[in-house]
């Protein structure tokens, strides 16, 4: 994957319904970092991953995370209902696998990256570390960071 560099927004910002400028630089980062060949691509791919991460992440996390997005992507957070287990990080990926047509695991994956990994530079190293915390191990790598989990 290539590094794309998102403008930094300050986290815990209020999202703005009218916040299509910053939607619009979050999929063109998408579409860089995925190397995706257009910008719908790059859109139906990052509707699908934040859909699926706003099932796992809860409490303050989920309204910082909402709060720190652009107004479209905290509406694809905040719409979510929260699931009542956690996926491990494989499974997360396996399940937007499942909702991705024509996708595998190793498509799945490289889309959950592509998005992810987009994320630490928009809501701040911070929230990201208090959202993998409240994930099941794995996540880190997901999100662009060294998985540094002890081994049990």
């Amino acid at each position: 994957m290539s590094t794309t560099t998102v403008p930094r927004v300050t986290p815990g910002r209020a999202p703005h319904a009218t916040d299509d400028n910053g939607w619009h630089q979050l999929i063109e980062a998408v579409r860089e970092t995925g190397l995706y060949p257009t910008r719908t691509k790059a859109e139906q791919v990052t509707r699908t991953v934040l859909a699926a991460l706003g099932t796992h992440v809860t409490g303050d996390e989920r309204v910082d995370l909402a709060r720190a997005l652009p107004g479209e992507a905290a509406r694809l957070i905040a719409a979510q209902i929260p699931a009542t287990h956690r996926l491990t990080a494989a499974r997360f990926v396996d399940e937007v696998a499942s909702r991705t047509p024509g996708a595998t695991s190793a498509t799945a994956r490289w889309d959950v990256s592509s998005v992810l990994g987009t994320l630490p530079p928009l809501i701040g190293d911070d929230l990201v570390t208090r959202i993998l915390a409240q994930l099941p191990a794995g996540y880190a790598l997901l999100f662009g960071r060294a998985d540094l989990t002890p081994a049990s």
